[in-house]
């Protein structure tokens, strides 16, 4: 049997997140995975998860003939199982996971959180850096600031889920954990949730 280690990489293309774009950038570095590049959807459609299907699939339409493979690294992110659903139509694989944080934490670390907590709001890296942007602006909070009891009301905790460590993005998460008027906890994921489907068996024999 020929070592696959002798082969050339498959060149692969991840249709990934905005929001994950630099933890991609970071692990394709750290791991000198030049076959593997990446092309974005807009993270702010976190906020319209309908346009992420159909976003997807036009993305690997328009990629398909240039690659030899194509990842998705994406959960369902609130789409309702309509992106499994183009995927399985495409022939695409995405990651495992219904969103970021699960993947990040890892399923079973996540779902533990759950349990002692259902009351958890979660941040990552990106969501800290762009918390004024996503959450503030994004509720329309920064016009309507009444609106922060019905949101976040039923909220006990908001658990930072840190994929690379830094002081400065740390006392930025507790600023926005202090501004929702809730205790900050901090839980460090590192890269793992994700380097191990970029590294895939597709994305390397």
């Amino acid at each position: 049997m020929t070592d696959a280690s002798t082969h050339n990489p498959r060149k692969t293309l991840v249709i990934a997140c905005g929001a994950l774009a630099r933890e991609f950038l970071a692990v394709k570095e750290a791991n000198g995975w030049d076959h593997i590049e990446i092309t974005c959807l807009p993270a702010i459609w976190h906020n319209t998860p309908q346009k992420i299907p159909d976003g997807v699939r036009r993305k690997i339409r328009a990629n398909r003939a240039n690659y030899d493979e194509i990842l998705v690294l994406y959960g369902d992110c609130g789409s309702g199982g309509i992106l499994d659903e183009v995927l399985k139509e495409e022939g695409v694989e995405r990651i495992d996971g219904p969103h970021c944080y699960s993947f990040f934490a890892g399923a079973e670390v996540f779902d533990r959180m759950q349990d002692e907590e259902v009351g958890t709001f979660y941040l990552t890296d990106f969501l800290v850096r762009h918390f004024d942007r996503f959450v503030i602006k994004g509720l329309k909070l920064d016009k309507h600031p009444q609106l922060l009891p019905i949101y976040f009301g039923n909220y006990k905790r908001v658990m930072f889920l840190v994929q690379v460590p830094d002081a400065a993005l740390e006392k930025k998460a507790q600023a926005a954990a202090a501004r929702l008027g809730l205790p900050l906890e901090v839980h460090y994921t590192g890269l793992a949730g994700i380097e191990p489907f970029l590294g895939s068996r597709k994305a390397l024999a």
